[in-house]
This record gives C-alpha cells, sequence and structure tokens, in this order.
C-alpha cells in the first residue's frame, strides 16, 4: 500500500537548480521535500561540469609537463594513470555531493530518492526502493534537467559508442576518438583525449564549430586544436558506421573514412519533460520539450513552476540556479522577477571562452552602432610569464552611450575573467567606466581594462591606427 505524504512545496530534481531552490525556500520557511532518481547534485556535479573540469585540469597539467622544457624545467617520465586520476575525479564529485546533500539535510529538507509522476495538479505518485509513495502539495517546482540528445542510428552502449557520461569513465587512454558534434561538450572533452594522447577527429555538420560563439574566439580555439593535432571536419555528415575487430570503421558522406577506438556522440542536450506525467498536471512542453515560463518563473498552472533545462535555453548550470533562487522568492510571496542582463557562458577549451552580453553580430542586427576594442593575451605581462599568450579581449560598447554591451574572451582563466564584465554589464557600466578603474599589475584582469581603453581608442600597450577621441575621460571626483 502506497504510503501518504503532504508537503508544502516540492522540488522535483537535485541538481544546481532544484537543491539552490529547496534550500532558499526552507530559509524562506518552506515544508520543501525533494525528490531525486539519481545523486544528489544531478548533472552538473555528478557527470557534467565538475568531473570533466577536473579532467580537463588534469590533462593541462599533463600537457604542461610535457613542454616545461621550453622554460628550462625538464621533467621526465610523465604518464597518464588513468584508473587513478578517475578515482580522483570521483572523490572531487563525491565531496561535493555529499556537501550538497548535508546542506538539504540541515536547512530541514525531507530528501525522497524515486521516480516522480504527476498523477494531478497537486499530486505525484514517486516510485522508490522501498515502494510507492503518494505525495501531495501547494507548489511544485519542475527541475528535471536535461540529458544528452540521442542521434538517431546510433545505440550508446558506453564500450565503443559512447555520450559524456560515459567518456568522463574511460580507464585507459584510446588511441583514437571520433567526436560527432563541434559543441561546447564536444570540444572540451576532445581537447582532454587529445592532451592525454589520443588522436582525436571532430565531425560538425554546420560549416563552423561552436554555434552561436563569436567566429574570432572560435579561430583560435580551432587553430590550437589543429597544432595538437586534432582532425575537424566541418560541414560533414556521416553515411555509415560499423563496429569491426579493430574498432569503428566510419564513412563520411565526403568520401573519406577512418577506423576509431571509440565515438562520442555529443550533438546536444533534450530537456526531460518526458515520463513524469506533465498532461496529468495540464501542462504541455513545446516542440523541443521546454516549459515556457514567466519572470517568476510561474508556467501556465500558477502553482507550478519550471527552472533549469527544462525551462528552456541557456542551459546552463548557473542559470538553473538563478532561476531556482526566483522561483523560491516568488513562492514565498516575494516580489521578485528574472531579469538578468548578462548571463556568461563559459567554454572549456584551450585555451578557453567566455562571454557575455552581445555579441558584435547581434549588437548590429538590432541596429546598434557600436565600437570594437580588442587587446591580445601576448600584450599582457601576466599571460607572457605563464606561458599563455593565446587569445584576446573583444569587447562592444554602443558608440552612441558608451554603455558596455558585450565582452568576449578567449585566452587563459577566461572562466575568472568574466565575472568582472558580468558584473559591469549587469550594473549598466559604460565602456568608460573599465577603463577608469585600476586594475593590479600584472594580472590577466589588465586585459579588460586595456580592451576597454582600445574601445574608447586610446590603448597603451598595443598601437591603434585610428587617432584617440578628441576628449580623454576624465578621472570622477
Amino acid at each position: 500500500m502506497a504510503i501518504q505524504k503532504q508537503a508544502d512545496v516540492v522540488v522535483l530534481g537535485a541538481g544546481p537548480a532544484g537543491y539552490v531552490c529547496a534550500i532558499r525556500l526552507a530559509q524562506l520557511g518552506k515544508k520543501v521535500t525533494v525528490v531525486e532518481r539519481g545523486v544528489v547534485g544531478g548533472v552538473c556535479l555528478n557527470v557534467g561540469c565538475i568531473p570533466s573540469k577536473a579532467l580537463i585540469y588534469a590533462g593541462t597539467m599533463f600537457e604542461k609537463m610535457s613542454h616545461m622544457n621550453e622554460i628550462g624545467l625538464e621533467v621526465q617520465g610523465a604518464k597518464v594513470n588513468m584508473p587513478k586520476l578517475i578515482e580522483w575525479k570521483g572523490t572531487v564529485v563525491k565531496k561535493l555531493t555529499s556537501g550538497v546533500a548535508q546542506l538539504l539535510k540541515a536547512n530541514g529538507c525531507e530528501v525522497i530518492a524515486g521516480d516522480a509522476k504527476f498523477t494531478g495538479p497537486k499530486a505525484l505518485t514517486v516510485k522508490t526502493s522501498d515502494g510507492e509513495i503518494n505525495l501531495t502539495f501547494n507548489q511544485c517546482v519542475i527541475a528535471t534537467g536535461s540529458r544528452p540528445t540521442a542521434l538517431p542510428g546510433f545505440t550508446i552502449d558506453q564500450d565503443k559508442y559512447l555520450d559524456s557520461t560515459g567518456a568522463l569513465e574511460q580507464r585507459s587512454v584510446p588511441k583514437s576518438l571520433l567526436c560527432i558534434g563541434g559543441g561546447y561538450i564536444g570540444l572540451e572533452l576532445g581537447t582532454f583525449f587529445a592532451k592525454v594522447g589520443t588522436k582525436v577527429t571532430v565531425v560538425e555538420a554546420s560549416p563552423g564549430l561552436l554555434g552561436g560563439v563569436d567566429p574570432d574566439l572560435t579561430k583560435v580555439v580551432a587553430k590550437n586544436l589543429t597544432k595538437r593535432g586534432v582532425e575537424i571536419k566541418l560541414a560533414t555528415l556521416i553515411d555509415t558506421h560499423k563496429v569491426e575487430k579493430n574498432g569503428v570503421a566510419v564513412k563520411f558522406k565526403d568520401g573519406t573514412s577512418g577506423i576509431f577506438e571509440k565515438v562520442l556522440v555529443t550533438i546536444g542536450r533534450t530537456p526531460n519533460s518526458d515520463g513524469i506525467g506533465l498532461d496529468k498536471a495540464g501542462l504541455k512542453p513545446d516542440a523541443k520539450g521546454f516549459l515556457t515560463v514567466n519572470a517568476q518563473r510561474q508556467t501556465s498552472v500558477p502553482h507550478l513552476y519550471a527552472i533549469g533545462d527544462i525551462a528552456g535555453q541557456p542551459l546552463l548550470a548557473h542559470k538553473g540556479s538563478k532561476e531556482g533562487m526566483i522561483a523560491a522568492e516568488a513562492i514565498a510571496g516575494n516580489k521578485v522577477a528574472y531579469d538578468v542582463l548578462g548571463m556568461p557562458a563559459v567554454i572549456f577549451t584551450d585555451p578557453e571562452i567566455a562571454t557575455v552580453g552581445l555579441t558584435e553580430a547581434e549588437a548590429k542586427a538590432k541596429g546598434l552602432e557600436v565600437k570594437i576594442g580588442n587587446f591580445p593575451f601576448a600584450a599582457n605581462g601576466r599571460a607572457l610569464s605563464i606561458a599563455e599568450p593565446d587569445g584576446f579581449v573583444k569587447m562592444i560598447g554602443d558608440a552612441k552611450t558608451g554603455r558596455l554591451l558585450g565582452v568576449h574572451i578567449v585566452g587563459a582563466e577566461a572562466s575568472n575573467l568574466i565575472a568582472e564584465a558580468t558584473l559591469a554589464i549587469e550594473m549598466g557600466a559604460m565602456v568608460e567606466d573599465l577603463a577608469l578603474t585600476v586594475h593590479a599589475h600584472p594580472t590577466l584582469p589588465e586585459t579588460l581594462m586595456e580592451a576597454a581603453e582600445a574601445t574608447l581608442g586610446h590603448a597603451i600597450h598595443i598601437f591603434q591606427k585610428k587617432a584617440p577621441a578628441p576628449s580623454a575621460p576624465q578621472a570622477r571626483a
């Protein structure tokens, strides 16, 4: 017989969106029940953001050791112990997921491990290892996340054919790897394997890598991939593929072919909106599986909220966390709205890419007159002193108002540098504000200040042919 339970608020999913929302709800005095079918932390902490970045860091360290002789440090005998590396990656994940579980418990959130389905607008059935639970609630926050998008004709067996989850569990370094998809997941994982010795081939159906990212940035990444021996096949489709004794034989529609030890399928992610009985709750996802939400993250059924990947693009952990905070505040009756001006995005390729705000193309499409400033890492003292000269900061400003519209970085520690730009856009800063702000020397953040100066036409550490503006910016009181 099913157990009957009543909750004030139910949160479906304990990923970066769900657990943040649950904790904030508890802080606001709500009785919260969290339902999670997997491990607390969701995709991001368990099989996404965190484990992939751990491996990427290790790959970078290994590659750096291989080139230390260039700066006078001789390292011999360095090798990759994949089983130990995977074990270390697991400890990183465990620390974070156990920490989240403790935070949920400390805040008084009840966590139920099981699969949930709506049986009505205010009711769920949860299948657990101990039986069924009938759960009723006043409000529910849907934070069920997403999964790797399936590619027709390819069966993921986590042996020859991998998705991102399987790629993170390889106990040996593949001799060769075909990455199907030139998006951020394929390039991040492909870069890692290339660094540890795998011959990597990336095949992408569209004409360019990293769709949606400024092409000026992707050129730097593509150049470095090629230097690492990665073969990039653009505007190319797969004709046939077959498992043979020595690997997967693949024929491409451009007439070329190859045999690969492993094939990694990373063509995007699909929201987990199917299989949870949304129709019983009165909800219908759009054609892509997303739920439409308002500024408070409410769906078309007012007491049902949706956050994270299921609530639409961009599919970013920090976007989901922000939405979780907004939904919690709204449920608690506080006046709040999702009004983010600058949502940063980071791609952990080598060099890293980080962006926030409008791209040059987007700004021009809006009819804005723009000023563009670029500052190369090769002209930054800190970048040279850590042997990371590749990349640049590209800054977009409104030519009429002087307001900062966007910042796009490809280079060392771009993932950290983008925070300053995000704060600037969120505060409505002018390009001049970044130029007038004193940045410590020698540091990488100086590239932002110098890019701002370049946008204004008076960069110091690069030569600009264009004459500076008649009046230099004045220091403010």
